[in-house]
C-alpha cells in the first residue's frame, strides 16, 4: 500500500523489542513520533516510508495510521513536535528580569545552541521548505506555536527602545528572521561549508567563536 494512503492494509510484523501496552496510547504515540522524526530528518518527506518507520517502532503500521491518519498527518505531527520543543525551551529562559541587551544576547545564544545541538530539528524544517511549506497550513497548532517567540522579541525590543538602548524602526519579525538565519546556517550548511573552506563547524572552538560573532552581530544591529 502506498505511504500516502489511509487506513487499511496489512500490518507490519510486531516491532523488535518489547511491545508497548495497548492501553498506553501516549507512550505509543511518543515512540512513533521519535522514530518518525529521525526517519524524516534522515530521508526527507519523500524518501521516508511508513513501512520502515513501523519496523523501527514498538508498534504496527496499522497503529501509525490509527494515530496520524496517513504519512502526511504523521509528518505534520513531527513538525508540531519539532516546533514545540524549541518554543518550550524558549519559554524557560525567563528573560524579563534581564536588561534588554542581556535578554537579546541570551535569546540569540539559546537559539544558536538549540539549533547546533539539534541537527534533526533543522533538517525537518529544511524538509518542509523543500516542500514549499505545504504541510504547515494544515496545522493550527503550528500557526499558534510561533506567536510566542515574536511576542518575546517584541517585549525585549520595546524595552530596549524605551530605555534608549536600541534604535527604533526595527520590525520584530525581521529581527526574528535575522536571528534564525544567522543561527541556522551553522547547521544547514555545516557539511558543504566545512569541506569548501576546510573549517570544521562542529569543532568546539570554531563553534564558540561563531556563536559569539552571531550574538555580537545581532546586538550591534540593534544599538541606538
Amino acid at each position: 500500500m502506498p505511504d500516502g494512503d489511509k487506513g487499511a492494509g496489512r500490518d507490519r510484523p510486531a516491532a523488535r523489542g518489547p511491545a508497548l501496552r495497548a492501553n498506553d496510547p501516549e507512550n505509543t504515540r511518543r515512540n512513533i513520533l521519535d522514530i518518525a522524526s529521525r526517519e524524516f530528518a534522515e530521508k526527507g518527506f519523500t524518501g521516508a516510508r511508513v513501512d520502515e518507520i513501523a519496523a523501527r517502532t514498538e508498534t504496527s503500521k496499522r497503529m501509525i495510521y490509527y494515530y496520524f491518519g496517513d504519512k502526511e498527518g504523521l509528518f505534520v505531527a513531527v513538525l508540531e513536535e519539532a516546533y514545540k520543543s524549541i518554543r518550550a525551551r524558549e519559554a524557560e529562559l525567563k528573560l524579563d528580569h534581564l536588561s534588554p541587551e542581556d535578554a537579546i544576547r541570551a535569546l540569540v545564544g539559546f537559539t544558536f545552541d538549540f539549533q547546533n545541538d539539534n541537527e534533526q530539528f533543522v533538517r525537518i524544517v529544511m524538509t518542509e521548505n523543500i516542500h514549499y511549506g505545504a504541510h504547515l497550513g494544515s496545522s493550527r497548532i503550528l500557526q499558534d506555536l510561533n506567536v510566542s517567540v515574536i511576542d518575546t522579541i517584541r517585549s525585549i525590543y520595546s524595552r530596549g527602545v524605551a530605555e534608549g538602548v536600541f534604535r527604533p524602526g526595527i520590525d520584530e519579525i525581521d529581527l526574528h528572521q535575522t536571528i534564525s538565519a544567522l543561527c541556522i546556517f551553522n547547521v544547514s550548511n555545516r557539511y558543504t561549508f566545512s569541506r569548501i573552506f576546510k573549517r570544521d563547524l562542529t569543532d568546539p572552538e570554531v563553534r564558540a567563536r561563531r556563536r559569539a560573532s552571531v550574538i555580537e552581530t545581532v546586538v550591534r544591529s540593534l544599538k541606538a
